[in-house]
């Protein structure tokens, strides 16, 4: 069979996959239901967005891009967010091994304690690390006697992102650990592998894809965080002050269209990092055979 008679028969086949009934009954309305849903709850959002920052036309919106102070903005969000994700990957890679891993005193108080970020509130949070970090704070003070000043500069920007996205970072690393052989981690220590080349040739490799889950999710909580932030950030033009402050600051001068077209950027920025997040986590999955 020649390859352009088998295509439309594989398209034929599919098509047949797609309708072929199953053990459990309603898909046609449950697939329905589910595309109902998220194009009313996501998709209509999204598009409406879109369409009301390409009203401004394509001059207006490069030069709301090209603005010193909406790049600036735009940079402190997004550079400091891959920032806060890259670290929580790191530690939250650490938290999950030793909650899983080892048995001590306080174990389960501590594994509930990382899912506080969830349920506090982010102006809750944003006041506490404010209060923490001050320069007359419990930790401001010392800090600013080695001449390191958080609140109300990047670095404060740094530290409530970092709260905020920990607990993705923790909890998509977790179950995978768990799960990890450790007979593997044995013989490997058998053939004479030291701890580190056992640490990477034997252990991380199959943590990578959850780590890179759990920095897409750390890194996109902390792109739109607001709450949390402007308390402890200082919200200075040009220096620590984040997009979606800027956004806010348009919509009460009842810039509309500038604070859509700023939130469209947003979005397609976010979309293009999350887009080769998924690529390199699909990559790393099919590179360590690990699903």
């Amino acid at each position: 069979m020649s390859d352009a008679a088998a295509l439309p028969a594989g398209r034929a086949a599919a098509r047949l996959r797609f309708r072929r009934p199953t053990a459990i009954p309603g898909f046609r309305l449950t697939f329905g239901i589910t595309v109902t849903y998220l194009t009313l709850i996501v998709l209509l959002p999204l598009a409406v967005l879109l369409l009301r920052a390409a009203s401004v036309g394509p001059a207006g919106l490069w030069a709301l891009i090209t603005d010193p102070r909406n790049l600036a903005a735009l940079k402190t969000s997004f550079g400091l967010s891959l920032a806060a994700a890259a670290i929580d990957a790191v530690f939250g890679l650490l938290i999950a091994w030793v909650l899983t891993r080892y048995r001590f005193p306080g174990r389960r108080i501590i594994d509930a304690l990382v899912d506080l970020p969830f349920a506090l509130p982010t102006a809750v949070a944003g006041i506490a690390l404010a209060s923490l970090y001050a320069p007359n704070g419990w930790l401001g003070e010392p800090l600013m006697a080695l001449g390191i000043k958080v609140a109300y500069t990047p670095l404060g920007i740094l530290v409530a992102l970092v709260f905020v996205g920990l607990p993705f970072c923790v909890r998509t690393v977790q179950p995978l650990v768990a799960e990890i052989d450790k007979s593997s981690e044995e013989a490997a220590a058998i053939l004479g592998a030291s701890r580190f080349r056992a640490l990477v040739t034997v252990i991380l490799p199959p943590l990578i894809p959850a780590m890179l889950t759990g920095f897409a999710l750390a890194f996109a909580r902390a792109v739109g965080e607001y709450g949390s932030v402007i308390f402890v950030a200082g919200n200075l033009p040009y220096v620590s002050e984040i997009a979606p402050l800027l956004i806010v600051i348009k919509l009460e001068e009842f810039n509309y269209a500038g604070a859509t077209a700023i939130a469209a950027v947003m979005l397609l920025m976010s979309f293009t990092a999350l887009l080769a997040i998924n690529l390199l986590q699909d990559f790393s999955r099919r590179r360590f055979g690990h699903v």
